[in-house]
């Protein structure tokens, strides 16, 4: 997966594309900004799209939304007013200025997502000493980083490290570490610190706190339990400690665009034939509500459908091109949204927004919603699983999808299950017009296949996620289809 944009707003084009068409297909956020930035260079554009909705994976699960997936019973969400979860996309890191320039340009109210809580929990199942325990990640940042610093102090103070490093930079690497691990300055030895929390809470009266911390984790332990691997002091790139995410669901973007360029849409259009010749392309699709077939013929065709999907469509494409879309898999992906009638991780542990992580299988996350905080109910999200446990728990009904999720939160949460009312969950993998979360690129077909699916094919060029190196990303959306749409008006205009 990629890891932040690289550029911030889309191409500035000269010239003019009227009296020229694009069929666009697929209307989610590539096919919609393609068409959004084409339309303002006055070309004639038309989106089909198989849904009876716009926005692709950037969905948002509230009431009265529903979902069949293949093989599957319908699903409708019955979440209470006011209350979603985000099942496609639901973070926006500060660095995906290209999401950011349009939420800014509609003016899409944004708000703070916590993704990253040092008071939130870990449970390990398997981890050694430490299992079963619900440990503070400030606790593991804190300990670990006393435990290491201890180490080098005494090292450098026992003078192994002289080879290395001067007189002069002992001091100051002693200073550092003194001060990095909180350590005592006389037999620099870690005894806790304030940051991994209390064991009582400082307060009114004669509760003063810093003589009550808590004590420290050992650090054997925490070497043998593993449990440091699952937090990291320094995130990766994309996943800062806070990032954004649209006042009242992620959709509020694909709303946005579908505000925009709704009229040039054609909903419940599947997409069936691709025809390209050399003056037009001709585009067979099925209205799947009266189940005529029809035709769409365009100058251009910028085809936003992801692959898993594409190469089950009857194309004239090349062998080459065909095997080049053939040779990309798709991520089996599956959440669950837990609609809870008190927000007890809010009461209970004073947990606001963040992750909990975690080893029980099929779980990998359990995320506190980032909004309306402390008011009576909320919904969390239950699991966010990928390969293996999303095929396997892809299987289940809906209802036994919400028994998996909550028998594996009330080992961590005493209130889960008591506090459950409803649930909404997707399996990306099974969604018709998806098949997968996002493309996930091997590096030989990074070599192979993906120049020859950039380049296109006669006047048919892709875009979407999958032709970024930002796969997964809304970003990675939004720019592949700012640089193909150049790619359009450059060979139209040539």
């Amino acid at each position: 997966m990629g890891i932040a944009s690289r550029i911030t707003a889309p191409p500035l084009l000269s010239g003019s594309g009227k009296g020229k068409s694009v069929v666009i297909l697929g209307a989610g956020l590539a096919g919609m900004t393609a068409a959004y930035e084409l339309n303002k260079l006055g070309y004639r554009v038309q989106l089909l799209e198989a849904r009876r909705f716009a926005g692709g994976r950037c969905q948002t699960a509230r009431k009265g939304f529903t979902l069949t997936e293949l093989g599957g019973e319908p699903q409708r969400c019955e979440f209470d007013e006011g209350h979603y979860i985000n099942h496609g996309p639901w973070r926006i890191p500060l660095h995906h200025q290209s999401t950011l320039h349009y939420t800014r340009e509609f003016a899409v109210p944004l708000e703070v997502m916590v993704n990253d809580n040092d008071h939130a929990f870990v449970y390990l199942e398997n981890g050694g000493p430490l299992s079963r325990r619900r440990l503070r990640p400030a606790q593991i940042k804190a300990d670990m980083r006393g435990h290491v610093a201890e180490l080098l102090a005494k090292s450098v103070q026992d003078h192994t490290l002289d080879r290395k490093l001067s007189e002069d930079d002992q001091r100051l690497l002693l200073d550092y570490l003194v001060h990095e691990g909180q350590l005592d300055s006389g037999d620099l030895r870690y005894k806790g610190r304030s940051g991994r929390g209390y064991a009582v809470n400082p307060g009114a009266g004669m509760n003063p706190g810093p003589g009550l911390a808590s004590d420290p984790l050992g650090f054997r332990d925490l070497l043998a339990s593993h449990v440091s691997n699952v937090y990291s002091a320094v995130q990766d790139f994309p996943m800062q400690n806070t990032m954004f995410q649209p006042v009242g669901g992620m959709d509020a973007i694909a709303k946005a665009f579908e505000k925009r360029v709704g009229r040039f849409i054609r909903y419940q259009s599947e997409v069936q034939t691709i025809r390209h010749g050399e003056n037009k392309v001709i585009v067979g699709y099925k209205d799947t509500e009266s189940g005529r077939q029809h035709s769409a013929v365009a100058d251009y065709c910028l085809c936003a459908i992801p692959l898993s999907v594409l190469r089950m469509i009857d194309t004239d494409f090349s062998g080459k091109f065909k095997a080049a879309v053939k040779s990309v898999s798709y991520a089996p992906v599956g959440k669950i949204g837990l609609q809870m009638k008190r927000r007890f991780w809010e009461e209970d542990e004073h947990i606001y927004g963040g992750h909990v992580f975690t080893d029980l299988k099929g779980i990998n996350t359990i995320s506190l919603p980032s909004s309306q905080w402390q008011k009576r109910k909320g919904v969390l999200l239950g699991y966010y699983n990928y390969q293996t446990a999303a095929i396997e728990i892809s299987a289940m009904t809906p209802a036994e999808r919400a028994e998996f999720a909550l028998a594996a939160g009330e080992k961590i949460f005493p209130a889960y299950r008591e506090s459950f009312e409803k649930a909404f969950s997707v399996a990306w993998h099974r969604v018709q017009y998806n098949l997968g979360g996002w493309a996930e690129w091997s590096e030989e077909a990074r070599r192979s296949a993906y120049p020859v699916l950039l380049e296109g094919e006669g006047r048919v060029l892709l875009a979407g996620e999958h032709l970024s190196y930002l796969t997964g990303w809304q970003a990675g959306a939004i720019e592949s289809a700012w640089q193909q749409l150049a790619r359009i008006h450059e060979r139209a205009s040539a």
